[in-house]
């Protein structure tokens, strides 16, 4: 009972908005004060727990995101995208999903992915006719494709607090995430059809036969290659799934590659900037490790007081049905990821709930994929949605001009992506059996 009234004070401290790591904090310390818990094992468990290599990743995702973004590297990826998309009037809602899905896949973070493309793309969009309600919310949904299409920080924290296999996490998220892809992409095409508004904007982009903006033609009078930039997330992945780079040795890689084409190639970074970089990626970098370590205390104090059991327990006495138990443990996971960042959230819930499922026959690397799509769609579900409020700052949209679109992708892409994720493995299952990690 305790670590449930303990849950509940942590959900309370959240929602009337005490910082997340002080609130994982003030629920660790009500565990210790009525349990008679010696506080001090516990920190030193915290910081043991961090002692570990494969968190080197996360400040280096973060330093390659943040130079990609500030390097034109960001830039070159879109229009190396933009140059493979037909002009027609969804083609630039597709770019957009799509280099968010790039972008993903070598910073790893979802928040970063919807800053850097969602600069990028929002003048494309709005001068070719996208309202900006429609744009943030495209902005919002497609940026947490960041933590799903590897490799992704969420994964490396999931890893990490579960000991599963990173290169398995990372394989079980690209399925889900592909479909997710496709399913947005349909979506967006079908709002802009039915537009009528943008009629008028697509024949303009026709009689000048192009969909770009004037920072299009200012790009491409500088007569800079493509190539590096689309080529980049191809080598990093190869190298990672080839077996010649670890997870944290591809983040390394990402980085000196990254940094190496923007001083060399496309000439953007310099001293200054790349100072700017390295102080946002040790903020950023900062700011996870202490939640790691307050969620790390917390989680330990959840699992020693038998809170999966319990939450296991009181699920089936609501049903016996394998099927109702796994839509309430995935509604728990939605209401986590609205009320946490992705990252809290992940690692409070991967080490409580991973027991909880196994007793239903999840594999720990299925329940992967089940966490990232649940938590991405967390963070876009109004009224809390982190990164939907992120995507209107970018877009210039008002929350209820984006609600309309926001749900139309949840209903007809998060939605289904989740349902299939939940109850069919193999949807996450294939990639890591083929590669002979399950």
């Amino acid at each position: 009972m305790t670590s449930v009234i303990a849950l509940l004070i942590l959900i309370a401290t959240m929602v009337v908005g005490v910082p997340i790591p002080l609130s994982f904090l003030i629920s660790a310390a009500y565990i210790c004060a009525t349990g008679g818990i010696n506080p001090i094992m516990l920190f030193s468990y915290g910081f043991n727990s961090q002692n570990t290599i494969l968190l080197l990743t996360i400040p280096l995702f973060v330093l390659a995101g943040s130079i990609i973004d500030k390097g034109g590297i960001g830039h070159k990826l879109v229009e190396g995208l933009q140059k493979c998309c037909k002009k027609s009037k969804s083609a630039l809602g597709l770019v957009t999903i799509i280099s968010c899905a790039l972008f993903g896949a070598v910073s790893g973070s979802a928040s970063a992915t919807t800053s850097c493309i969602g600069s990028i793309m929002t003048p494309r969009l709005k001068e070719n006719g996208y309202k900006p309600g429609l744009i943030g919310g495209i902005l919002a949904s497609s940026g947490v494709l960041g933590i799903m299409i590897p490799p992704s920080i969420l994964m490396i924290l999931y890893a990490w607090g579960t000991g599963t296999s990173v290169l398995a996490c990372f394989l079980a998220t690209i399925v889900p995430g592909l479909f997710l892809i496709a399913s947005m992409g349909l979506v967006n095409a079908w709002i802009v059809k039915r537009d009528p508004d943008m009629k008028s904007f697509a024949e303009k982009a026709a009689k000048n036969n192009s969909i770009c903006t004037p920072v299009d033609i200012a790009e491409k009078k500088k007569g800079k290659s493509t190539i590096p930039a689309v080529l980049m997330p191809v080598l990093l992945l190869g190298s990672i799934y080839g077996g010649v780079l670890t997870a944290t040795e591809g983040a390394a890689f990402s980085v000196a590659y990254s940094l190496l084409v923007g001083i060399f190639y496309y000439k953007k970074i310099d001293i200054k900037t790349f100072k700017l970089s390295m102080v946002q990626a040790g903020e950023t970098a900062g700011v996870i490790m202490v939640m790691l370590f307050s969620v790390g205390i917390l989680s330990r104090l959840y699992i020693t007081e038998n809170l999966p059991d319990l939450i296991l327990g009181f699920l089936t006495s609501i049903s016996s049905s394998r099927i109702v138990i796994l839509l309430m443990v995935n509604l728990f996971m939605i209401l986590i990821g609205m009320l946490m960042d992705d990252c809290s959230g992940t690692i409070l819930c991967g080490p409580i709930l991973l027991p909880v499922v196994m007793a239903l026959g999840v594999t720990p690397v299925q329940f992967a994929a089940i966490l990232s799509v649940n938590i991405g769609m967390g963070n876009v579900t109004p009224p809390t949605a982190p990164l939907l409020y992120l995507g209107g700052r970018i877009s210039g949209a008002e929350v209820r001009d984006m609600l309309k679109p926001t749900f139309m992708l949840i209903l007809f892409a998060w939605i289904p992506t989740l349902l299939l994720t939940t109850f069919i493995p193999e949807i996450s299952l294939f990639l890591p059996k083929l590669f002979g990690y399950v």
